[in-house]
């Protein structure tokens, strides 16, 4: 839990997520054999790196977040996505804004309700929400060391609520970053040996591409890719079953089906579930899955994946929430997927 709570409090935004994997790969560090960071900062923990066969468990780093576009001369400054930022949960939302010089608080204001009309009121949008860090200037912003390219995220932090769920910014996906590490923990005090080689993956960049995975899939080359993300719990207000499908917190990690997901290990992993009584759900992806699970089914000549997500209330607020029992449950089924699985096991439809 102290990890969980250091982990998801950092500022990890798309592009400039290196303290949170400091944070990460310090915790793994004493489960593995030997890790590697690419360029762009993906984190690999790396199990029985000499085996030939090699099987990666995956999650993504990186949380949705703003960047700084352009400061009026009255000290306001107006916004540009990274990632998918959600404009309406933003008027009122306190933030920290990351330069050189250290964090710099501002909030986004709001025009009062007293001073709009009903009848023509606006709502947030991305082209009029607008920060607010108590300059009058914008020579006085700047004083302070923002300028155009400046990062921002939101200062909310984790907490754990009615005592089984977990709550706060970017659960999407740090908390998949929390459950690949912890499958490394439980390998290593229970003193499992793995036939293959184990690549714990921490990928950068996903809420805009799936960058990261993109590149560290041609580098490792897998034979295997179980990625672990989240996915809607659809069992809250205004959401359309029909639509989005019917997923709740707490029955259970989500198993997909989808062109980009092979079959075989699907069925692999629905095995194990069922053999050793973890309950699960099953979901139906179109095109893609939206995650990097697309991004290592289609590296190099192709690698058998998979994914597990976890049910998410409230994706890409600053409230996401998840149930307890599906995270251990993921890890559980990730860490006994990996047991039953044999060096050079092959899941190709046609031998």
């Amino acid at each position: 839990m102290a990890f969980i709570e250091k982990y998801l409090n950092n500022p990890s935004p798309t592009g400039f997520e290196w303290p949170g994997q400091e944070i990460w790969l310090d915790y793994i560090k004493d489960y593995i054999d030997e890790h590697f960071v690419d360029t762009y900062g993906t984190t690999v923990g790396v199990i029985n790196p000499k085996a030939k066969y090699k099987v990666v468990i995956e999650a993504h780093a990186d949380e949705i977040s703003w960047f700084v576009h352009y400061i009026n001369k009255d000290g306001f400054i107006y916004l540009r996505r990274n990632g998918g930022s959600d404009h309406q949960i933003a008027p009122s939302k306190r933030v920290n804004i990351h330069t050189k010089k250290g964090m710099v608080k501002a909030i986004f204001g709001w025009p009062a309700i007293h001073t709009r009309a009903r009848s023509t009121e606006t709502p947030p949008k991305p082209d009029n929400i607008f920060l607010d860090c108590g300059a009058r200037s914008k020579e006085e912003v700047e004083e302070m060391g923002i300028h155009v390219g400046c990062v921002i995220t939101y200062e909310d932090e984790f907490m754990v609520l009615n005592k089984s769920n977990f709550v706060g910014r970017a659960l999407d996906n740090r908390m998949g970053g929390v459950m690949i590490a912890e499958v490394a923990r439980l390998l290593h005090e229970n003193k499992k040996k793995l036939p293959f080689g184990l690549y714990i993956v921490n990928a950068v960049q996903e809420e805009v591409g799936l960058r990261g995975a993109t590149m560290i899939a041609e580098r490792i080359k897998p034979d295997v890719a179980i990625v672990t993300d989240v996915c809607h719990d659809t069992n809250t207000p205004m959401i359309n079953k029909i639509k989005q499908g019917d997923l709740k917190g707490g029955s259970g990690p989500v198993l997909t089906y989808g062109p980009a997901v092979q079959n075989n290990l699907l069925n692999f992993i629905i095995d194990t579930a069922e053999s050793k009584k973890i309950p699960f759900q099953r979901a139906a992806a179109s095109r893609s899955t939206g995650t990097d699970t697309d991004a290592f089914a289609y590296s190099s000549d192709g690698v058998a994946s998979a994914l597990i997500s976890l049910p998410l209330r409230y994706m890409h607020t600053t409230v996401e929430m998840c149930h307890k029992d599906d995270v251990e449950n993921t890890i559980r089924l990730m860490y006994e997927s990996l047991l039953r699985l044999k060096s050079g096991q092959d899941f190709r439809y046609i031998k």
